[in-house]
């Protein structure tokens, strides 16, 4: 009986010490040395993992970066500018600044603006909403409400406006990670530049209805009259489906455009107040 557990325990601790010696090779045949640069590069970033540079997380990000040996379309929009300094001399690289970005909301559809005309009972999200009908003020294209926009931003950059019924970007805390830009099912969050003193000029509407349409529905919609686009001079607006659009890459922010907007439908940020044109007239003597 002892010989036979004896056998028992030898025979398994062959077997154990074989297995070992195998692994051990295979482990070093097959053994992958990481690049060490990608924990340096990992260390300094900021490992929020919003998504916002386009991989799964910071790591992946890091590896992608030392794998092609490049910066090209690579911006983590967290750390910025700033953060590309510190990473391009790890890989050898310059670093070429970027325009930051920020998001915009495309939608001016608040109760004031668009008064509602149904009252939606239902899961208070709007993915679901957007599956069930066109929204409470009737527009097919304009924000709902329900806030999954300001739920997707991990940096609270976002919130929701009571009043308004719209949400609210925080500029100073939006990273333009683009959380809340996936987030909408109406797409009418953009990421758009930052601009020359945090100024911007952009179309707050996405309704590709006709005009009488999308009017009916909110007083400040675009009615894709074409007021904006023959007024530009710099071809920094292009109509598509009754709806205008201002290209970020060509608008000299004159805003000559948001003056002759009939509907008030083409918003500007961060401006100075307009001098108010004061026309004397004199009486003539009868």
């Amino acid at each position: 009986m002892n010989s036979a557990i004896i056998f028992v325990v030898a025979t398994l601790s062959i077997l154990g010490l074989v297995s070992a010696v195998i692994l051990y090779f295979i482990a070093r045949k097959f053994k992958v040395i990481e690049d060490p640069r990608i924990d340096q590069i990992a260390e300094i970033l900021p490992a929020a993992n919003c998504g916002g540079c386009g991989f799964a997380g910071c790591r992946n990000f890091a590896e992608s970066i030392v794998k092609n040996e490049s910066l090209d379309n690579m911006f983590c929009p967290v750390g910025g500018n700033e953060l590309l300094k510190l990473i391009a001399p790890i890989i050898g690289q310059e670093a070429v600044e970027k325009d930051p970005m920020i998001a915009v909301l495309r939608c001016n559809g608040s109760f004031a603006h668009a008064p509602l005309k149904t009252t939606y009972e239902g899961i208070d999200s709007c993915f679901f909403m957007n599956a069930l009908h066109a929204g409470d003020n009737g527009c097919p294209y304009g924000c709902l409400g329900g806030g999954d926009c300001v739920i997707a931003c991990t940096f609270d950059a976002m919130y929701m406006d009571k009043e308004t019924g719209l949400p609210v970007i925080i500029q100073d805390k939006c990273v333009a990670c683009g959380a809340c830009v996936k987030a909408c099912p109406r797409n009418i969050l953009e990421l758009r530049p930052k601009g020359k003193k945090d100024r911007r000029i952009f179309v707050g509407c996405v309704n590709r209805e006709k005009g009488a349409v999308a009017k009916k529905n909110c007083e400040v919609a675009c009615i894709g009259c074409g007021k904006c686009v023959k007024e530009c001079k710099f071809e920094a607006i292009s109509m598509v489906n009754n709806l205008a659009y201002i290209h970020a890459e060509k608008c000299t922010l004159c805003r000559k455009c948001v003056a002759v907007c009939p509907t008030d439908a083409i918003h500007e940020l961060n401006f100075p107040e307009r001098k108010k044109q004061v026309v004397e007239t004199e009486n003539k003597e009868a």
